[in-house]
């Protein structure tokens, strides 16, 4: 038995989940499927689901915890810009934009955080 091709479900943990649910909603807009007394789930294609889950004493981690490909990584952050996201800017990293480039300018990557400080990301290439 294995694993492989099975539909994943990722986790992001909020001591707040009306004002995480409002921001993964409205401001990323992912669909909601539904809430249970657990957590809110929220589609991410493909059969993957976010389960949104309530941990009163949640402490976010620095690393990242969820992220997206996305084509056009430009736009999408435009979009999100004009939604109220803030990038984050890593010093000697990323650009005062927050988008940091490979090298060989095979991707590039940029990281924001969910009102839980919650590190999430969007890669394209």
């Amino acid at each position: 038995m294995s694993l492989r091709g099975k539909n994943a479900v990722t986790f992001v943990l909020t001591p707040d989940r009306p004002r995480a649910q409002a921001f993964y909603s409205d401001v990323l807009g992912l669909l909601l499927l539904r809430e249970d007394p657990f957590a809110a789930v929220f589609d991410l294609g493909g059969g993957t689901v976010l389960r949104l889950t309530d941990i009163e004493a949640h402490t976010p981690s620095p690393h990242t915890v969820l992220g997206w490909q996305v084509s056009d990584i430009g736009a999408m952050m435009a979009e999100l810009r004009a939604r109220g996201v803030r990038f984050i800017e890593y010093p000697g990293m990323t650009g005062p934009d927050g988008l940091w480039t490979a090298p060989d300018g095979s991707a590039k990557v940029c990281w924001f955080n969910d009102p839980d400080g919650n590190n999430l990301s969007l890669t394209e290439g």
